[in-house]
C-alpha cells in the first residue's frame, strides 16, 4: 500500500470497524501510527477501543506509546495514568487495576501543570474527552477517588474559566416570582439516564417552578421533543461549552440541576464550574462526582443503606419512593414468537440483559448453578459477546458446556428488545449494579425480576423498584438465595404465572409517581429559602 496522506488510513480504519474486521483495523492504526505519530487520533482511537475490545494491555502500552509521541498532550497522560479494564477476566484482576489507579491518579495529580495557556488548554481538552466512567464498575467506595479527581477537574476548569468559579449570591425571590430551576444535559434525548427527568418536568408545579432545559448533545429525537414542551425555556448549544455556561449564568437561576454527571466529559466539565448558587446532581449515573462544586446528590429513600452518607461528597438528598417519576414504557402486542429469535418453546428463558461492564467474574458461577438445577435453561445476553470466555470457564467447573446453555443475541431494534421481553420467563438481575431502565422494562412486561441488593445505591435499583410494587419475593439475601428463586421460577411456571399477575396489576404504584416529584420541589422550596436567609 502506498503512503497516503492521513485522511486514507483513517478512512481505511474505518472501513474495517465497519466489516467488524477487527484485527485488520487495529493494524491499519498502528500502521497510522508508525508513520504520522503526532496524529492524536489514531493514538486515541486505538487505545479506546482496545479497552473496549478487552485488549486492556495493549491498550495501556498504547496509552504509554501515545505519551512518548505527544508529551504536551494532557489526554494521553490522563489515558497512561487512568486506564482501567471496562470487563475484568477474574477477581484478582480488579484488584490490581485498582491499585494501579489510585498511583496513577495521585502521579497524574502531580504532573499536572497549569501555568502556561498551552497547558490550561491542553488539559482543558484531555478532562473533555474522557471520563472516568468504568471506576465505578468495581462495586468499591470511590468517594476518596472521586474527590481526588473532581478536586482535579475543577482545578482545571477555574483555570480555564476564573469567572465561572466565584460562588453566587441567590437571586432575590420577588413576592409571585417562580424559582428558576435548570437542567443540563448531553442526553435530552432518548437515553436511561435521562429519560426518567421527563417526569420531574411533566408532573412540575409551574405556578412556582420556571423549568429552563440546555441540551448541549446533539441527537435530537421525540423524547427532546417533550424535554421542549415541558420546559419554560429550552435551549440546544450543542459542543460549545463557553456558549452553554454563558447562557446558564446570564439567566440567573436559583438552582442548577445535572441529571447525571460521569457519563459525558463535556456535562462533568460544566459540573465542574459554579454557574448557579445550589448545584445538584441526580442519579442517571449513580455514584457521587466528588466534584466540590456540587452541593446535593438527589437520590431515593428506597435506594440508599443506612450509612449512604459515607460514599457521597455531596449532602445526600432522599426524596420518596425511588426519586424519580418514570413514565410508563408502551408495550406492544406479543407480534413474533421464540422460534423468530432462535429460541425454542420448551425452554426456560432467563434474560440477562446488561451491559458487559455490570457482571464481575465472582458472580459467574451463578448461572451454571441455575443451569445445573435447570436442564431446559437458557440464559439470553444481549451484549454479553466479551463475557464468553469466563461463562465458558464457569461452565466447564462444574463440567457443563456453556454453549448448551448460553444464547448471544444483538438485538437492534427496540420493537425486537421488547418482544425478547415478553417472551422471556424470568429477568435476572445483575449483583452490584443492577438494571435501571432494563428493569424498569422488565417489569412493564410483567417479567419476574430477580435481583440482590447491593452495598452502594447502584447495586439497588431493582430492588426498590420490587418494594415500590410489593412484589418481593424475588429479592434475595444472598448469592444462594438469588439461585434458590432463580431455581424455583424456572421449574415452576404457576409461580412465575403469579408474580406475573401480582406485577401487571401494581404498575401503577410504579410508573408515573408524583410523590417525588412533590418531595423534590418541597426540596428546591427550602434550600432557595435557606440560602436567602444564610447567603454565602
Amino acid at each position: 500500500m502506498q503512503v497516503g496522506d492521513v485522511e486514507i488510513y483513517w478512512r481505511l480504519s474505518h472501513c474495517y470497524r465497519q466489516l467488524n474486521l477487527i484485527d485488520e483495523y487495529f493494524n491499519v492504526l498502528q500502521e497510522g501510527i508508525k508513520l504520522y505519530p503526532s496524529e492524536g487520533k489514531f493514538h486515541f482511537t486505538l487505545i479506546i477501543d482496545l479497552r473496549r475490545n478487552g485488549r486492556i494491555q495493549e491498550a495501556i502500552g498504547s496509552a504509554e506509546n501515545a505519551v512518548k509521541c505527544l508529551p504536551d498532550d494532557y489526554t494521553f497522560q490522563i489515558l497512561k495514568y487512568l486506564t482501567i479494564p471496562s470487563v475484568y477476566d477474574n477477581e484478582e484482576e480488579i484488584n490490581f487495576y485498582r491499585q494501579r489507579f489510585i498511583q496513577g491518579l495521585q502521579d497524574l495529580i502531580q504532573q499536572t501543570s497549569l501555568k502556561t495557556p498551552e497547558e490550561r488548554t491542553s488539559a482543558l481538552a484531555g478532562i473533555g474527552r474522557l471520563t472516568n466512567f468504568y471506576l465505578s464498575y468495581q462495586a468499591q467506595n470511590d468517594i476518596d477517588l472521586q474527590r481526588q479527581y473532581g478536586k482535579l477537574v475543577h482545578k482545571i476548569m477555574a483555570a480555564n474559566f476564573p469567572q465561572w468559579v466565584v460562588p453566587l449570591s441567590m437571586p432575590k425571590l420577588q413576592p409571585h416570582q417562580k424559582i428558576r430551576i435548570g437542567y443540563v444535559s448531553h442526553y435530552l434525548h432518548s437515553y436511561s439516564g435521562t429519560l426518567w427527568l421527563t417526569g420531574w418536568l411533566r408532573y412540575c408545579n409551574d405556578e412556582n417552578f420556571e423549568i429552563y432545559c440546555y441540551y448541549t448533545g446533539n441527537e435530537p429525537d421525540p423524547v427532546t421533543q417533550q424535554f421542549q414542551d415541558y420546559s419554560d425555556v429550552f435551549y440546544h448549544i450543542p459542543h460549545n461549552l463557553p456558549a452553554a455556561c454563558e447562557q446558564i449564568v446570564s439567566d440567573q437561576l436559583h438552582i442548577l440541576v445535572f441529571p447525571e454527571i460521569g457519563m459525558n466529559p463535556q456535562t462533568m466539565q460544566i459540573a465542574g464550574l459554579r454557574l448557579a448558587p445550589v448545584q445538584c446532581v441526580a442519579w442517571g449515573h449513580p455514584v457521587t462526582t466528588g466534584l466540590p462544586t456540587i452541593d446535593y446528590f438527589l437520590s431515593s429513600e428506597l435506594m440508599e443503606a443506612e450509612n449512604a452518607q459515607e460514599y457521597y461528597s455531596e449532602k445526600l438528598i432522599l426524596l420518596p419512593n425511588i426519586g424519580v417519576s418514570y413514565p410508563k414504557p408502551h408495550i406492544p402486542p406479543v407480534v413474533k414468537t421464540r422460534s423468530d429469535f432462535g429460541l425454542s418453546d420448551d425452554a426456560v428463558i432467563y434474560l440477562s440483559c446488561q451491559a458487559p461492564f455490570k457482571y464481575l467474574p465472582q458472580y459467574d458461577f451463578i448461572f451454571a448453578e441455575i443451569a445445573r438445577r435447570v436442564p431446559q435453561a437458557k440464559f439470553v445476553f444481549l451484549r454479553g459477546t466479551l463475557l464468553q470466555q469466563r461463562l465458558k470457564r464457569a461452565f466447564a467447573a462444574i463440567e457443563l458446556d456453556y454453549e448448551d446453555y448460553c444464547v448471544f443475541l444483538s438485538i437492534p431494534e427496540r420493537l425486537d428488545y421488547l418482544m425478547i421481553n415478553l417472551l422471556s420467563d424470568v429477568y435476572l438481575d445483575t449483583f452490584t449494579w443492577s438494571g435501571g431502565n432494563t428493569t424498569l422494562e422488565a417489569i412493564a412486561c410483567n417479567l419476574p425480576v430477580v435481583t440482590c441488593p447491593g452495598e452502594f445505591m447502584r447495586g439497588r435499583h431493582s430492588d426498590s423498584f420490587l418494594k415500590m410494587l410489593g412484589v418481593t419475593d424475588t429479592i434475595a439475601k444472598n448469592e444462594a438465595e438469588y439461585i434458590e428463586i432463580a431455581v424455583k421460577l424456572g421449574l415452576n411456571p404457576v409461580l412465575r404465572q403469579d408474580i406475573s399477575e401480582r406485577i401487571s396489576q401494581r404498575h401503577d404504584r410504579l410508573f408515573d409517581d408524583q410523590v417525588c416529584v412533590g418531595g423534590l420541589e418541597a426540596f428546591y422550596k427550602q434550600v432557595v429559602k435557606e440560602a436567602s436567609i444564610y447567603p454565602h
